[in-house]
């Protein structure tokens, strides 16, 4: 099962990006000539996704506008310019595009270099609907650029999770998952955390984790951009 949908999350105002963000939204920020939006959609359409719904709330008429031209994946806008209504809640608003098949989940302010084999197409084989309600992509601390926190989940060897608190043995959620909208059916409207699903998810056993295999980057803060212009720069001259 390779997921041909996703949800792109695009909504959220960067504030730790200011003053870049005094201007623009977080997810139009360019690193190394590309803006963080493109390279996650670049990798999406590359995983053979076909449609990339996005949703905006923060200088929405300039993601609108910056994706118009799309057509690999098509691009369909969530629009939440009334109210931010947080991870769970923007996916809940949008699942009549998303549709009930599991899909991606891609967080619009990281991206990774993959080594190898795609992490997305990874993903895909990894997922196992009959055992799993999330996938979580998870990455190593020292394969990690701009993370400035502790890790996010501890992987059980049975590849069920379990929150890490910051153990020093966890992972870090690398802002990619394969989800089944079918754990969304009657959630209320309104903001909603994804949190709250992971923990149900982890509750019932059925959160799990990949590994990913190689480098990923989270811009933060301005100063996160150099750090990861440099990591790209390096990739690209290796693999000239």
């Amino acid at each position: 099962m390779s997921p041909k949908t996703a949800m792109v999350l695009a909504a959220g105002l960067g504030k730790r990006m200011r003053p870049i963000t005094n201007t623009m939204p977080k997810p139009l920020v360019e690193i190394a000539g590309r803006t963080l939006l493109d390279r996650g959609l670049d990798s999406l359409a590359a995983a053979g996704v076909t449609k990339a719904v996005v949703n905006v709330h923060y200088f929405p008429e300039q993601i609108v506008a910056h994706v118009a031209g799309r057509t690999s994946p098509r691009i369909v806008i969530s629009d939440e310019s009334a109210g931010l209504l947080d991870s769970a809640g923007g996916i809940v608003k949008a699942l009549p595009e998303l549709g009930m098949e599991p899909f991606y989940i891609l967080n619009a302010d990281t991206f990774w270099i993959d080594v190898g084999e795609s992490n997305l197409d990874r993903l895909a084989l990894a997922w196992d609907a009959a055992r799993m309600d999330i996938l979580l992509m998870l990455a190593d601390l020292d394969c990690a650029t701009g993370h400035s926190g502790g890790t996010d989940f501890l992987v059980g060897p049975d590849g069920v999770l379990a929150r890490a608190k910051g153990a020093p043995d966890g992972l870090i959620y690398a802002g990619v998952a394969i989800l089944n909208p079918a754990i969304l059916t009657g959630a209320p409207g309104g903001p909603l955390s994804l949190n709250r699903y992971f923990d149900e998810a982890i509750a019932a056993g059925r959160l799990h984790g990949m590994r990913m295999r190689g480098r990923w980057i989270t811009v933060g803060t301005p100063d996160a951009i150099p750090q990861a212009e440099a990591v790209v720069n390096r990739a690209a001259a290796g693999a000239s």
